[in-house]
């Protein structure tokens, strides 16, 4: 079995640093909430994979679900 990964970057909603996602192209659609490295926030994540293998990321606040 083989298992590929890709990466994205992402801009914290609260304190704007950009970090380093590592994304499973095999769930076209996901959603869950990972913490700030740097500011330990909450940070609500919708990932599309496209059929293209293009990937796009919607990172929110808790206040902006």
């Amino acid at each position: 079995m083989q298992f590929s990964t890709t990466s994205s970057r992402v801009d914290c909603p609260y304190c704007g640093e950009a970090f380093e996602l590592i994304i499973d192209p095999v769930e076209p659609e996901q959603a869950y909430v990972e913490d700030c490295f740097v500011c330990c926030q909450p940070i609500h994540l919708q990932v599309t994979v496209h059929e293209s293998g293009e990937v796009e990321i919607i990172a929110r606040s808790e206040n902006d679900c």
